[in-house]
């Protein structure tokens, strides 16, 4: 399979009015976000970079969970957002406006895509990407895994799902161009009502396959909450009728969101 690589130039061409004020691409690395956030160790300032990689080895996905997939088949990229003037409660919107862009973006290639609370980008029960935010205070270091041209058999999950298998012909450094300006306008957006406006969270529950369904979500401890997902709240958290009683949880408390049937 042709998997041009990506064109680094037309990118750092591309991203010259947003945020991005730094872009490298590498040919292989264990985990871009864990990358970006070693920089941060080392004194760099990460605010408005972003890192791809042609192949990442060492994917990261929520609890240490972790996968990998051939070479240039991905866009593996992680981003290092300012959080200065917003406040932790606004900060869990941040993983949530990403999954936006990336549906967004490949809507307009014609993938009717939808997002699963908190990470996962899906077309119909096919995983296209996924999304893993961690701290590196002031900023947040955000990873996206959105699956190109893999095909069946190269998928690293089962119920993983491509562009290419959907029948979108995507170039990546086209998709990547526009997912960095549609990220970006977002977080302008965000930045601007210091959390989450009123358009932004329409805009999420449009796009959302979990509000309004039967869900159950599983807790540490082998404990779990059934209900009925009904909204986000303001810090980006899912809120779940459970008998009549509205239950919030945060990405970081469930360990899986399932549907209750």
């Amino acid at each position: 399979m042709n998997r041009p690589a990506l064109d680094v130039d037309l990118l750092r061409a591309a991203i010259a009015d947003t945020e991005w004020r730094r872009l490298d691409v590498v040919e292989e690395t264990g985990s871009t976000n864990a990358d970006l956030i070693a920089r941060a160790g080392r004194g760099d300032d990460i605010a408005g970079a972003v890192l791809l990689a042609e192949h990442q080895t060492a994917g990261r996905g929520r609890h240490g969970r972790s996968w990998s997939a051939p070479q240039r088949s991905q866009i593996s990229m992680s981003v290092g957002i300012d959080t200065t003037g917003v406040s932790p409660d606004g900060w869990g919107w941040l993983p949530l406006l990403t999954g936006l862009a990336v549906v967004h973006t490949v809507r307009d290639l014609g993938v009717d895509a939808g997002l699963k609370w908190p990470n996962d980008v899906l077309v119909g029960t096919g995983k296209l990407a996924g999304i893993l935010a961690e701290v590196a205070a002031p900023v947040i270091v955000v990873g996206l895994g959105l699956n190109v041209s893999l095909a069946p058999d190269e998928l690293p999950d089962p119920d993983a799902v491509s562009l290419t298998m959907l029948g979108a012909d995507a170039d990546r450094t086209t998709v990547t161009a526009a997912l960095l300006h549609a990220l970006s306008d977002r977080l302008g957006r965000w930045r601007a009502a210091r959390g989450a406006d009123q358009s932004l969270a329409a805009d999420y529950r449009a796009v959302s396959t979990t509000i309004g369904t039967r869900v159950r979500a599983h807790l540490p401890g082998d404990s779990e909450i059934t209900g009925t997902a009904t909204g986000i709240d303001d810090a980006g958290r899912l809120l779940i009728d459970d008998a009549g009683t509205t239950v919030i949880v945060s990405a970081g408390d469930i360990t899986h969101l399932r549907p209750a049937n």
